[in-house]
């Protein structure tokens, strides 16, 4: 485990309850965090990267994303496997990179995009065909951490993989707008993205809201998915087999008459542990990993497109976001 912060503990306490990895330990490069997980967990706390890479085979990364590259590098040269949380990196060559070190030296990378694993998004991914418009809401009230990047970085790229994953197409034409409010950079912002085959998807993310909110819709012709990420759960209203345009046209039945509303349900779990399984599968070479490596490059491309974009029509952000 490299960096044992707010989500980096989390990593490391569930990975010592996983019988499929034995946790040999930490590093973290604030000395007294160090010594305070150690005791919390029973750890071994190592005094550097290097060190630590002589033991294993396989890392997680929780640190700040502009060490995201110099920790994954050094690891994946000496064929380490690496989870590396969102996003992959700062910029798109540092991904690009990243992405031939692994290849050249045969390691998998997986990107932490934990909410793939949201008990809401796992019971709707067999239900979604071909959607037509996506709309994504993510509210947060405000806090300090990650609050140094703009909120398209911070929050909004989780959105933006799960609607690239959700839509299975590329991004051919996008347009964003945003604000900041309560600091230097875009504390709230939208960005439409318009696909390959005309899918349209509508995103927003706020980290200066009262309440939180985590919510995506999906229109497609079969039906209309409403998930709620923070609660887990979701409904899919869709078309029964007698639909009749006809009837409907002519005003003898309304709408609902030809719709009916089915659960969405998934086996409940911790979608932190769920990513640790799938990336012990990917290690071990039972499974590809479900959120790769190219996965979080896309997702980071699209991102730093939409921060462009804003800055195009506020330029007095330029130059705050992360180089391309």
């Amino acid at each position: 485990m490299v960096g044992v912060g707010s989500l980096g503990y989390h990593h490391a306490r569930i990975l010592q309850g996983m019988g499929s990895f034995d946790l040999k330990g930490f590093v973290d490069t604030r000395p007294e965090r160090a010594t305070e997980v150690a005791g919390a967990l029973g750890l071994r706390a190592y005094p550097d990267l290097a060190t630590m890479l002589d033991d294993v085979n396989a890392i997680t990364v929780a640190v700040p994303t502009p060490a995201h590259f110099a920790v994954a590098s050094v690891a994946l040269e000496r064929g380490r496997h690496v989870l590396l949380e969102k996003p992959i990196t700062a910029t798109l060559t540092e991904a690009d990179e990243l992405l031939e070190i692994a290849r050249r030296n045969g390691a998998v990378i997986q990107t932490g995009h934990v909410e793939r694993f949201n008990r809401a998004i796992r019971a709707a991914f067999p239900h979604v065909h071909e959607p037509r418009f996506i709309e994504s809401d993510r509210l947060a009230p405000f806090s300090v951490r990650g609050s140094d990047v703009a909120v398209v970085l911070d929050l909004m790229i989780h959105d933006i993989d799960l609607v690239l994953a959700l839509a299975g197409e590329d991004v051919v034409a996008l347009s964003a707008l945003g604000v900041p409010v309560l600091t230097p950079t875009v504390d709230i912002a939208n960005a439409r993205l318009t696909f390959a085959s005309g899918a349209i998807a509508d995103i927003t993310a706020s980290r200066i809201s009262r309440e939180r909110m985590r919510k995506i819709r999906i229109f497609q012709r079969s039906g209309y998915l409403t998930l709620d990420l923070a609660a887990g759960s979701g409904e899919y209203y869709r078309l029964r087999d007698d639909f009749d345009p006809a009837k409907l046209a002519s005003g003898a039945a309304q709408p609902f008459d030809f719709v009916e509303r089915v659960p969405l349900d998934a086996p409940e779990d911790d979608a932190l542990r769920l990513e640790l399984e799938s990336f012990s599968d990917a290690v071990r070479g039972a499974a590809p990993p479900p959120v790769s490596g190219e996965d979080g490059r896309r997702a980071l491309s699209v991102a730093l497109r939409i921060v462009a974009e804003i800055e195009r029509t506020l330029p007095s952000l330029r130059g705050r976001a992360p180089a391309t």
